[in-house]
């Protein structure tokens, strides 16, 4: 890395958190547990498609609206509101990725300064790193419902920078998304993919600055 970045700036649902046990929500009210990752990506879809037009919506709605949809049909064991609801607050019982604390802790004691930027909410963000004792490691948990649009849109990220006080080439992206890598790289910010998968990189997306297997192994890079 040429220079240390001024900010590292993180992606939180599946980059931070781990969604798997999301899966299992599905299943206690008797739902098929892979409609999650179907869902999830619905999710998605809508989020980028309202971004793309110039609008937006928040997480939660889109995703309370998705569920409705995709639980319609299925012979569940409760009212579908209450579905929706045990759904979602699965999003409050999230854990970490394995490699994300000591990755977390190592930056911290370098003196880094760290922020998370979600496309859901702040809050969530915040309870997930609190309960894993790590809140205090960042100075800001960002949110696009203030920017107000979606990543990959440009102007969520530059509602960091401005957040930040920090010029976009300045700050480092961290995220397991190409798409998201793709954005913040347009908006001028520099970039980490995480790959804990052994994926292949889209050759269509702009390529990111940096390649690590989790968050553990960033302290190497911005030392």
């Amino acid at each position: 890395m040429p220079s240390r970045p001024a900010v590292i700036v993180f992606d939180v649902n599946e980059t931070l958190s781990d969604m798997a046990p999301l899966a299992q929500r599905f299943g206690d009210v008797g739902a098929p547990p892979q409609l999650a990752g179907e869902w999830f990506t619905a999710l998605l879809r809508d989020g980028f498609a309202l971004a793309a037009a110039g609008s937006s919506a928040p997480f939660a709605t889109i995703a309370a609206e998705l569920l409705r949809t995709r639980l319609a049909g299925f012979p569940l064991d409760r009212e579908p509101g209450d579905a929706v609801a045990h759904i979602l607050g699965g999003f409050r019982e999230l854990g970490l990725h394995a490699d994300v604390a000591d990755g977390i802790r190592a930056l911290g004691a370098a003196g880094n300064r760290l922020v998370t930027l979600t496309n859901g909410s702040a809050q969530i963000a915040q309870k997930l790193l609190g309960d894993a004792g790590l809140a205090d490691q960042f100075e800001a948990f960002l949110t696009v419902e203030d920017a107000p649009v979606w990543k990959p849109a440009r102007a969520a990220y530059l509602h960091a920078v401005v957040r930040c006080g920090a010029a976009p080439a300045d700050m480092l992206l961290v995220a397991v998304h190409p798409w998201d890598i793709h954005g913040a790289s347009l908006a001028g910010l520099r970039t980490a993919w995480v790959n804990r998968s052994g994926a292949t990189y889209p050759s269509y997306f702009a390529a990111p600055d940096h390649v690590v297997t989790g968050i553990d192994g960033l302290a190497a890079l911005v030392d």
